[in-house]
């Protein structure tokens, strides 16, 4: 177990990493999935040897209150259908925590529960916010889950301009499920879970 590590230089690397993220061209990502409310995007990922997943869509709401449905905090646990648990293990600052989270059983039970460890960073981005978020090797894993891991990952939520009740919600993920899957059920799974992480979001921000 790696002990924590020094928040700022990883918050400031982590931060540019999804900037650069945000700035590839069209032309390299492939259409995975595409619903009324998010189109999802992937391209072969630089981190592992799997996809970097884009999810991108418009939500009806302020950017501050759609970051505090996502980021670590009371809210995510209570529509976020994947999730099933979370602990804020260390809190550096107010935007800066480490939190473990376990999810549940998808395709099926194929993909059976995970638990992850991440760092994570919220900071202003243009005119909105920029929530982000990687993988640590901290703390014991608990029994009944495999510990998977994320890669660099993030969501920039800006307010439209002609549109400020609205915003642009832009996700990056890349996250390594770990254990014995195929590969493509991996796949159909993440293109499934952001497109349904959007009609969630949305639900739970009008009630």
């Amino acid at each position: 177990m790696d002990p924590l590590p020094n928040p700022a230089p990883l918050a400031s690397k982590l931060r540019n990493t999804l900037v650069r993220y945000h700035s590839i061209g069209d032309g390299e990502w492939r259409v995975a999935k595409k619903t009324k409310d998010a189109t999802v995007w992937r391209k072969p990922s630089e981190e592992f040897s799997g996809y970097l997943y884009k999810a991108q869509g418009v939500v009806e709401d302020v950017t501050n209150r759609i970051v505090d449905h996502i980021r670590p905090g009371p809210y995510r646990l209570d529509w976020d259908s994947l999730m099933t648990s979370m602990d804020i293990m260390e809190t550096f600052e107010e935007n800066c925590c480490v939190m473990r989270y376990t999810t549940a059983g998808q395709l099926w039970n194929i993909i059976a529960p995970r638990e992850f460890v991440d760092f994570s960073y919220t900071t202003s981005y243009e005119d909105g916010l920029l929530t982000c978020g990687i993988s640590l090797d901290y703390g014991e894993v608990r029994p009944n889950f495999v510990r998977g891991f994320n890669h660099p990952c993030g969501w920039f939520c800006i307010p439209l301009k002609d549109s400020p009740g609205h915003s642009l919600l832009t996700g990056y993920i890349q996250t390594e499920l770990r254990g014995m899957l195929p590969q493509s059920a991996v796949d159909t799974a993440m293109s499934s879970t952001l497109a349904n992480f959007y009609s969630d979001l949305k639900r739970a921000l009008k009630t």
